[in-house]
């Protein structure tokens, strides 16, 4: 007899499934979080307030993510419309030490992070007297240690109810397939608790398919994944030198390892949000820095495990957002249900053969023009037409 066919264990994201996905900006009081939303969106919301607070309600906005690819297809297609891909970001109310208690603004403020997929945690490291620092001085390492606590002791008290919701059916007893699997869930859980009491972080650990499955449905605020905005000074930004950068690096390794640290100026990024394009490029190239903008919103998205495929032709092309891993079906699906209930195959031309041969007919002439079924793993970047069948009515 033949070998039995091995199957491919499906990989489980940590995380809330789908492909519109949603960032939170968080961080401590007057770090420059609302400036921040103000530069990215390019949408300001008036000047945010100088005291803590000044942001209830998480404000929201769609920010465009830059893309190279997006470009060049549009150069080629020339269409009547574009639509770029973008990311949705919230600006969320500062947080102050206790909020996992109610502190200040604490449990709107969790509620929202809730409700976001990943984290901008933004960290001051400049030095403004006029600016009012919500612990009296700018030590990045603190405000670090603060907002890490408050995220787990709210998990620690979540986690540690949903331990006793399972306890109350392992205290029946029995050999039950129930009975087992929460036996198991309370391992987890329990080992969760442990962790997140030695200072670390759920989304910095390994877990198995299985486990990630338990952990989604307990929509803990440490299992979304973070990068670190650090704000410097304008001065300290263009020199690429700032005192607190290796305290805060050697924070991130022990307590938030493989997350990233992207050096920001929050007060060049809205500098440069008020001018022309071409003032913004005067600008930059006087100082011999880049905007950190395109990296930040990059980043987030590859953070999530997000990648892009394109829909071109004369009348439009659109860059449209999945998950990495997402089926043929599944990416015509984010265009409309339809195209996934009557999918029939995916044809699929590679980036690097539109970018050379710079016309459909010829692509499909040199035989690069690819028929795709419903197993198809839709890869980043690819140029996709979808074919379906007559709808039921």
């Amino acid at each position: 007899m033949p070998p039995k066919k091995q199957v491919e264990e499906k990989k489980v994201l940590l995380g809330r499934p789908g492909n519109n996905l949603k960032a939170g900006i968080v961080g401590l009081a007057n770090v420059g979080k609302s400036t921040f939303f103000q530069a990215i969106t390019r949408c300001p919301l008036g000047n945010p307030a100088n005291y803590p607070f000044a942001t209830i309600d998480p404000e929201e906005a769609r920010v465009i993510v830059p893309s190279p690819r997006f470009e060049a297809l549009s150069e080629i297609y020339k269409p009547a419309s574009k639509v770029p891909a973008h990311l949705t970001v919230y600006d969320i109310a500062g947080l102050t030490k206790g909020a996992s208690a109610g502190e200040g603004l604490g449990n709107a403020f969790l509620s929202h992070i809730r409700s976001v997929d990943s984290i901008y945690q933004v960290v001051r490291c400049f030095d403004d007297a006029e600016i009012i620092h919500i612990e009296g001085d700018v030590d990045p390492v603190r405000d670090l240690d603060i907002i890490n606590t408050e995220l787990r002791l709210k998990d620690i008290e979540f986690s540690e109810k949903h331990l006793e919701s399972i306890e109350k059916i392992t205290r029946r007893g029995g050999q039950s397939l129930e009975v087992k699997q929460k036996k198991e869930e309370a391992e987890l859980v329990t080992r969760i608790i442990e962790l997140l009491k030695s200072g670390q972080r759920v989304a910095n650990q390994s877990w198995s398919t299985k486990e990630v499955e338990i952990i989604n449905s307990m929509f803990l605020l440490t299992a979304k994944p973070s990068i670190y905005l650090i704000n410097l000074s304008e001065r300290d930004y263009s020199r690429k030198k700032n005192k607190h950068l290796l305290g805060i690096k050697e924070w991130v390794d022990k307590y938030s390892p493989g997350d990233l640290i992207i050096p920001f100026s929050v007060c060049l990024e809205e500098k440069l949000s008020h001018l022309s394009e071409e003032e913004a490029e005067e600008e930059l190239k006087n100082l011999g820095v880049q905007s950190a903008l395109p990296k930040i919103v990059t980043t987030m998205r590859e953070k999530l495990e997000l990648i892009s495929f394109f829909t071109c032709g004369p009348d439009e092309v659109r860059e449209w957002t999945i998950r990495k891993g997402t089926k043929a079906p599944q990416a015509a699906g984010v265009i409309h249900n339809d195209l996934m209930n009557t999918f029939i195959l995916a044809q699929v031309m590679k980036y690097d053969d539109v970018i050379e041969y710079k016309d459909d007919a010829a692509i499909k002439a040199a035989g690069k023009l690819l028929q795709k079924g419903k197993d198809y793993v839709v890869e980043d970047g690819d140029i996709i037409y979808f074919r379906a069948g007559a709808g039921k009515n």
